[in-house]
């Protein structure tokens, strides 16, 4: 690779409307790799960001799989310096079992965060996509919180506390994967800040994107939609809204921030603790 051609790297996970929009807003001028389980997805974003003067190659990229990871990240190196990782891959709980969640969303999530905080650039930016969720369970013993945040990759899924027996339901994984993604961005932000890059998470509420749409037409979909109606906002958000905060946190303006966890709800979190959607004792 020559150097007149190099470019700055966005790395970018999940072909989706949320990860799209944070890309839109933040990729100007790099090189973006987009990865997706779909390729069709990666290509179709790929197309109408190019269409749009962004320079975006698409692939297909396992975040289950730590092998799928490092093809990613080796590509983007192939162009320059990895500057920027979105992470917005995932799965729901009503697209899959309690399996699959754990192995995509906690295992998934929590590799894609180390190996690319091995390669991210200094001065590099890194943010994943959790979820409210991960701020409606229950909280958890001090040990607990530290074992999701500490454990190595490789013996995540082996924990106690993510164990068949200790598991409800689909739900209830997908609650433990985002508790794991907010104290995992806080235990690896200080390993990307020995490099001079920082990271941090957004926690989105119900945002408008086809993921959203599958929950709704789902057994859930009249809790969801009683969540939007009833929460301060009154309405779902979009995924233009998590970009505008992804920006804050991406950008020189939040150089400042590191190992947070944003919340953007509409206030759904707070009214399930102090408003009309407390549940019922």
């Amino acid at each position: 690779m020559k150097n007149e051609t190099a470019k700055n790297v966005m790395l970018w996970a999940g072909a989706g409307q949320i990860g799209m929009a944070i890309a839109r807003r933040m990729g100007y001028g790099m090189k973006i790799i987009v990865g997706d389980r779909n390729l069709d997805n990666a290509k179709s974003v790929a197309k109408i960001m190019n269409d749009a003067g962004f320079d975006v190659f698409p692939m297909e990229m396992d975040l289950s799989s730590r092998e799928s990871i490092l093809a990613m990240i080796a590509e983007g190196q192939k162009y320059g310096a990895i500057k920027m990782l979105v992470n917005a891959a995932g799965v729901s709980p009503s697209q899959a079992p309690v399996e699959t969640i754990l192995k995509v969303d906690l295992y998934g999530t929590a590799v894609l965060l180390e190996e690319a905080g091995k390669v991210i650039a200094d001065g590099g930016v890194g943010v994943t996509i959790s979820s409210q969720s991960g701020f409606r369970m229950p909280a958890l013993t001090a040990e607990q919180d530290e074992q999701l945040a500490c454990t190595p990759t490789e013996e995540l899924l082996a924990l106690p506390i993510l164990q068949k027996e200790n598991i409800r339901d689909t739900l209830h994984a997908y609650q433990l994967a985002k508790r794991c993604n907010e104290k995992r961005v806080m235990a690896q932000s200080v390993e990307w800040g020995r490099k001079g890059a920082r990271l941090n998470a957004i926690a989105p509420g119900i945002v408008v994107t086809p993921l959203a749409i599958d929950e709704f037409n789902g057994p859930r979909g009249d809790f969801y939609k009683n969540m939007f109606a009833k929460c301060p906002a009154g309405r779902p958000g979009t995924a233009d809204e998590i970009a505008n905060a992804a920006e804050l946190l991406m950008s020189d303006k939040g150089a400042f921030i590191t190992g947070s966890t944003l919340l953007i709800d509409g206030g759904a979190t707070a009214s399930y603790y102090y408003g009309e959607l407390k549940p019922e004792e």
